[in-house]
């Protein structure tokens, strides 16, 4: 198991989690962190997401579905919370769905996401 703790901040290994639902695994994973991000671990737009975060100051828990057994089930019913057939990157923000690339970076680009960010707990400024 790899873990990117002093990159992307605190990397929560996902195989010790209850055998459920793969969508009630995700609101219970998204809820336990300030920031939550469902990632690939090669993903070009996952690693942007992240250092997005870890340029801010934030320091996301970020859950590799490539290197979970069940991430493939995970990353299914991502897809379908989305609406999409992009499942990742995902990011959860005080156990909120903020959503995927696309409207992490509208919400920076707008001035909506610091103030998320703070009311979760993951900024202080």
């Amino acid at each position: 198991m790899h873990y990117q703790t002093e990159s992307w901040g605190s990397y929560m290994p996902t195989r010790s989690a209850n055998m459920g639902d793969p969508l009630e695994r995700i609101e219970r994973l998204a809820s336990e962190n300030a920031v939550v991000i469902f990632s690939m671990s090669t993903c070009c737009m996952c690693h942007a997401i992240k250092r997005l975060f870890c340029g801010m100051g934030v320091n996301p828990t970020v859950h590799e579905l490539d290197e979970d057994p069940r991430g493939k089930d995970m990353e299914r019913a991502l897809m379908r919370l989305l609406g999409n057939s992009s499942a990742v990157p995902v990011v959860f923000i005080g156990g909120k769905l903020v959503g995927a690339m696309d409207r992490v970076m509208a919400s920076h680009i707008n001035g909506s996401l610091v103030p998320l960010l703070k009311e979760a707990g993951a900024l202080w400024l």
